[in-house]
């Protein structure tokens, strides 16, 4: 593959991630979650399903503990999740899903399944399933992080 054919389909997934970044965002917020930014979803793709530790947090957003820090007080304070014991390290409080957080993930759950279908639409729903398998072979561990 020549550079400048690596630089446009590297062009092509940047926008089709970042496109469907905001339509999620759009649709969580038209289902009613105001006061969410985009990175509070890739916070909860690691806090759900068992949460998550700061320090885990941190690592997944690729940032410091103090930003994981600043941005679990903000979900603690709109609702969105709560702190508990860890299970495990009496040191550590584990960062879990409330019920409006995890109505929030129903929510960005309803509006990627709208996108990807809004996909089909133009490359069909063969041509999806396709492009999920390659993805998944591409990158099939992530990370899904947000691009500060």
């Amino acid at each position: 593959m020549q550079n400048s054919d690596a630089m446009a389909l590297s062009a092509a997934l940047l926008a089709a991630a970042g496109g469907l970044t905001q339509r999620i965002h759009e649709g969580v917020v038209a289902r009613g979650f105001e006061g969410l930014r985009p990175a509070h979803g890739f916070a909860f793709a690691r806090l759900a399903p068992d949460g998550a530790t700061v320090t885990d947090l941190a690592a997944h957003l690729g940032t410091t503990k103090q930003a994981a820090s600043q941005l679990v007080e903000e979900l603690v304070r709109k609702g969105f999740a709560e702190r508990r014991p860890h299970p495990v390290d009496a040191r550590a409080r584990l960062i879990v899903l409330t019920e409006r957080g995890w109505d929030c993930t129903r929510a960005a759950e309803e509006a990627a399944a709208e996108a990807v279908r809004a996909w089909a639409d133009v490359i069909g729903e063969v041509e999806v399933r396709a492009l999920h398998g390659l993805l998944v072979r591409v990158a099939p561990n992530g990370p899904l992080r947000p691009t500060w």
